[in-house]
């Protein structure tokens, strides 16, 4: 076996392992939660290129930061799923087919659900955060970003990718994401990029608590038996 093969076993290899049975098994019925998630982007975004339905998706589903507060966390759910109208919608879709399918597989529905959710929330809420402190600062934005229409699956497939990274070892994929992401605001400091890094944040801040629950769940008899953490799938 190579050093690459080696290495990408090590990487992979658990991931591959927790996703290839029940894929296997159940083929499509594995991932309701992923093909439903695939089915609703396609459908607002047919609906958002059409005269009578652009309103009725803005409506429900764009988030700018100059909305009201409370009007925002309504539709922040929903704008998971309305791909931006300047980017091909066959990316979104891959994005979701893959990485929510994914999630979905190891950590169930709804922790997927919750950690795509809280990704999503944490660059919402940024957005706020960074008009409020400004373009001077290296976390501010400018004034200008609070028209900025802010949907699509992208924080949430980052903040899933990370998640999954580091729950099954496979920590260089993580990085890599990561790494981008910091690249994107360096190379093209807007909105999207930082919103990005405060998905990541908040994500690993979720790591965080996974990992101290799972300590003190851990039985005191087996504490030295392992090092890594189990796959949460339910």
């Amino acid at each position: 076996m190579t050093t690459l093969a080696r290495w990408a076993r090590t990487e992979w290899g658990p991931l591959y392992v927790a996703v290839r049975g029940p894929l296997v098994r159940r083929r499509w019925r594995a991932v309701p939660l992923t093909v439903g998630a695939v089915c609703l982007t396609a459908v607002l975004h047919l609906v958002h290129n059409q005269s009578w339905g652009f309103r009725l998706v803005e409506d429900v589903g764009a988030v700018r930061a100059e909305d009201p507060l409370w009007l925002a966390l309504l539709r922040t759910p929903l704008s998971l799923f309305v791909p931006a109208l300047d980017l091909p919608v066959w990316g979104a879709l891959a994005q979701i087919l893959l990485v929510f399918g994914l999630a979905e597989i190891c950590l169930g529905w709804w922790r997927t659900l919750v950690i795509a959710y809280v990704a999503t929330l944490a660059g919402t809420l940024y957005a706020r955060v960074g008009i409020w402190l400004g373009p001077d600062g290296p976390f501010g934005l400018p004034a200008t970003d609070a028209l900025v229409v802010d949907t699509g699956p992208s924080a949430a497939v980052v903040g899933l990718a990370v998640f999954l990274g580091w729950r099954y070892r496979a920590y260089v994929t993580a990085g890599v994401v990561i790494g981008a992401m910091v690249v994107e605001v360096v190379l093209k400091d807007n909105l999207a990029g930082k919103e990005h890094l405060a998905a990541i944040v908040a994500v690993l801040a979720l790591c965080g608590v996974s990992a101290l629950r799972h300590r003190h769940r851990r039985p005191a008899s087996s504490a030295g038996s392992g090092s890594g953490l189990p796959p949460i799938r339910s």
